[in-house]
């Protein structure tokens, strides 16, 4: 069940940086436009999974979190270039910063909770 959790929060994560870069952009309205931007972030993340094995331990910060997010932001930048999407510098801190907020902070948050249940 923390696999699936864990997942399901990185899924929303990349999702709504998708969302709100489109939406800054004014391109929030197409689906198709959507999924062109969402894909090649979303196949990073599944890459990150499977790089640093998170299934074994989903909700830690490092090494899971750090590694999910690094290769999510690398290859999803690879796959924009191979696909001819744009990958303006500014775009690139914009998606470190932003994919580091949402993969890491949950992570974190999660800790801090779990930390605090075991004292009295």
């Amino acid at each position: 069940m923390r696999i699936l959790v864990a997942g399901g929060l990185d899924v929303c994560g990349v999702l709504a940086f998708v969302a709100i870069g489109r939406a800054s952009h004014d391109e929030a309205g197409s689906v198709t436009g959507f999924a062109s931007t969402a894909w090649p972030f979303l196949v990073g993340l599944a890459v990150g999974w499977g790089a640093v094995r998170a299934w074994r331990r989903p909700d830690a910060v490092v090494p899971s979190g750090v590694g999910v997010w690094l290769v999510t932001v690398a290859a999803g930048m690879v796959l924009r270039v191979v696909s001819g999407q744009g990958t303006a510098f500014a775009f690139v801190l914009v998606a470190l910063a932003f994919l580091a907020l949402v993969l890491l902070g949950w992570r974190f948050a999660a800790g801090r909770i779990a930390g605090s249940r075991g004292r009295p």
